[in-house]
């Protein structure tokens, strides 16, 4: 590849939409939760990275163009909410708890055991806003003082773990597919979760997309009173 090519921002667009959909074609045919589009497209996309020696620099110039996105894309979860608003206002209450117990949660297993096994202040920094979309997620690193690209990699894992697992381990512990499983997954795996609950059943990809954002307003106000708590 001629570097201009390669340093053209539409290299990295074409490929990454290139890479999706032809990720998004395997999922759809073999409906295996493993081979989910986000987490294979990652994949691929290292993979051809590393074997044409394309560096991330000229690849993210295209990149980043499709990241911008990422915030207007979650208006596109308003659908699914408006139409299921009168069953999430009847669960407002047992949502609003939840959400908050899980963003607490979150912080404070992933710090926890961060701390436990030595990680560094930037590690543990990094790690706390791990189950909030990327774009706020990375607001709040620059604010907290953490490396906002471990942080983007490490939202982009938990949403695909959760995407894949979320739903079966809900299944496991007894948790039926509905409000319940949206709320868990939603606010453990943020975008990427929700892009699942929806395929699973509506009500729960609307819950699912509600969680998204009132994790994003709750963490970012229950981050900095628990780190003011320990002492960050």
């Amino acid at each position: 590849m001629t570097n201009e090519l390669v340093q053209s921002p539409l290299f990295g667009v074409t490929l990454t939409l290139a890479v999706y959909a032809l990720a998004q074609w395997v999922y759809y045919r073999t409906r295996n939760v493993w081979l989910n589009p986000v987490l294979l497209a990652i994949v691929a996309i290292i993979g051809i990275l590393m074997a044409c020696d394309i560096s991330y620099a000229d690849y993210s110039r295209g990149g980043d163009l499709i990241l911008f996105l990422l915030g207007p894309s979650v208006v596109a979860l308003a659908g699914p909410l408006y139409q299921k608003k009168d069953e999430i206002l009847k669960r407002k209450m047992p949502i609003l708890i939840g959400v908050f117990a899980g963003a607490v949660a979150s912080i404070v297993s992933a710090c926890g055991l961060a701390l436990l096994f030595g990680g560094s202040r930037d590690v543990v920094l990094s790690l706390a806003p791990k189950s909030v979309t990327t774009p706020i997620a990375i607001s709040i690193v620059e604010k907290i003082g953490g490396v906002a690209p471990l942080t983007a990699a490490l939202v982009v894992m938990t949403g695909c773990l959760g995407a894949v697992c979320g739903p079966e381990f809900c299944r496991m512990i007894g948790i039926r597919p509905g409000a319940s499983t949206g709320l868990a997954v939603g606010t453990a795996a943020h975008g990427i979760g929700t892009a699942r609950m929806l395929e699973v059943d509506r009500l729960a990809g609307a819950v699912s997309g509600l969680a998204i954002g009132l994790n994003g307003l709750m963490t970012t106000f229950v981050l900095p009173a628990i780190f003011l708590l320990f002492g960050e």
